[in-house]
């Protein structure tokens, strides 16, 4: 029989290998920091309820820990990997390279992601994705072209925001939250405002103005 991993996500990903946990007698978990609280409380649960130690779990992110996890079947490598996100292909085929074939994905619920602002600052009612882009991105449309982002200011992306700097906290680029937050908002404006196609007219392949869609500026306006 075929060792078996499991993954789960928050969109949680967890993998399990019964072979390896039962020749260590103990669960490794490892990956996203936004699921590290509730798998936490499951393995507590876990241990007092069960007799086998309480799991061990790790963070590091959604990426890492799927890393970890496709490294192969065995007492050196973890069982579950959690993740704020689906497992991608690649990841399936480095999974399958090293002998890790028979993945479960169980779904444990939904990552969000929320816009806030300051109680009592100015009101930001007005968010769309093609704001979020054109307020972060290196680079933008003005009047038909793709141009070094000049907006300083929220209002000059979207006159319905306040006259405020544009400063931004997002997620982490090592966190399966920051890959949601690239692909159901920067990725969407990107195409929204025609950046997308403009990189793609100005020589880019597909994949290289889709990367280039997610980038961020690093001139402070956001910080992860």
């Amino acid at each position: 029989m075929s060792p078996m991993k499991l993954t789960a996500s928050a969109l949680a990903i967890a993998a399990v290998s019964a072979t390896a946990a039962a020749a260590r007698d103990q669960v490794q978990v490892a990956g996203s920091s936004t699921v590290l609280p509730y798998a936490s409380i499951v393995a507590e649960a876990f241990g007092e309820n069960f007799d086998f130690p309480t799991p061990v779990v790790e963070s590091g992110g959604s990426s890492a820990g799927l890393k970890k996890f496709c490294q192969g079947v065995g007492e050196e490598t973890i069982d579950i990997a959690n993740a704020s996100r689906k497992i991608r292909e690649k990841e399936i085929a480095a999974c399958a390279e090293a002998g890790v074939s028979d993945i479960i994905e169980v779904r444990i619920g939904y990552d969000g992601i929320v816009f806030a602002s300051q109680y009592d600052g100015p009101a930001y009612t007005a968010f769309t994705q093609a704001d979020i882009f054109n307020a972060l991105a290196p680079k933008v449309m003005v009047d038909g072209v793709l141009v070094d982002n000049p907006h300083a200011q929220w209002a000059e992306v979207n006159p319905d925001l306040p006259a405020e700097n544009i400063l931004a906290f997002i997620p982490g680029t090592k966190h399966g939250t920051r890959e949601v937050f690239e692909e159901k908002v920067i990725a969407v404006g990107c195409e929204e405002t025609g950046a997308l196609q403009a990189m793609i007219d100005g020589g880019m392949s597909q994949d290289d103005a889709e990367d280039a869609c997610l980038a961020v500026s690093a001139d402070g306006r956001s910080v992860d």
